[in-house]
């Protein structure tokens, strides 16, 4: 029994000619893609694109379509590098999408809310100029970027060139929190302690970089919320008895562009 409503009739050789004609016709279509450095436009039916693509069905739908970066992430996982063709048979449909015109757009984009984001997918992927866009840019905004859901998100990968990086400009207490609350909401994410995620990424924070005082309510804290490895406190420490700058093994003390001058940072400028 055949169901109501999903019979055609008639020849299916005219209805064939008849949609073909829609394809690439600036007459009545309502979508227009604009494709590569010579702006080639070429035209597109939403209907059409919305049955044959579940892709497009998202992007040109009635609910909230995917982001910017979610476009990006959608051509890198189906290997559409530099400018690739896809052809639909059937239709005669031509969609063309490129990796490099989606970064290209990414990039100019880029927002303090965005650039976390972005930069998860560039590391992800292995998109080496994308990362670097989303580092400097973060290195510049760094203490409105340490705010955003995007930062929370990162994963440890991500997070550890920033925290590696002598151009951020944020003074280290400030970065030591932002890396507590990383890790909080990780723990609660992965049902882990707080220490145990932090560790991949914990051991560069230049605690020699805080004043004594600063050092002994982190420790207090820590006594409190597990979070730093004891011995880089305590290396932390040597640096600040003993006067000198990488008192100890993994106790960096560069001072990153942000930092907040202190009195003691004199002294970490003379070799140990």
């Amino acid at each position: 029994m055949v169901t109501p409503g999903l019979v055609v009739q008639g020849q299916a050789a005219p209805f064939s000619t008849a949609l073909r004609s829609l394809v690439n016709n600036p007459w009545y279509s309502d979508v227009r893609f604009v494709v590569g450095q010579e702006q080639q436009e070429v035209f597109a039916h939403r209907c059409l694109l919305a049955c044959r693509c579940k892709f497009f069905q998202r992007l040109l739908g009635t609910e909230p379509g995917p982001g910017v970066l979610e476009v990006l992430t959608a051509a890198v996982e189906y290997g559409l590098e530099e400018l690739r063709e896809v052809w639909e048979v059937k239709t005669g449909l031509v969609l063309l999408l490129g990796i490099w015109l989606c970064l290209e757009f990414v990039v100019k984009v880029l927002d303090v809310e965005l650039v976390c984001e972005a930069l998860q997918v560039a590391v992800t992927f292995g998109l080496g100029p994308l990362q670097e866009q989303c580092m400097a840019f973060i290195e510049t905004h760094c203490q409105e970027a340490l705010r955003t859901r995007g930062f929370l998100e990162l994963s440890a990968a991500a997070l550890l060139p920033l925290l590696r990086s002598d151009k951020l400009c944020v003074d280290e207490a400030e970065l030591v929190q932002a890396a507590r609350s990383w890790a909080r909401v990780g723990a609660a994410v992965l049902e882990r302690p707080v220490a145990e995620v932090a560790a991949p990424v914990v051991r560069e924070l230049r605690l020699a970089l805080l004043a004594p005082t600063e050092l002994s309510a982190l420790e207090e804290q820590n006594r409190q919320e597990p979070f730093i490895p004891v011995e880089q406190i305590v290396e932390a420490w040597k640096c600040h008895a003993l006067r000198r700058g990488a008192a100890a093994r993994g106790a960096p003390c560069h001072r990153r562009r942000g930092t907040l001058p202190r009195d003691h940072h004199c002294f970490l400028d003379h070799p140990f």
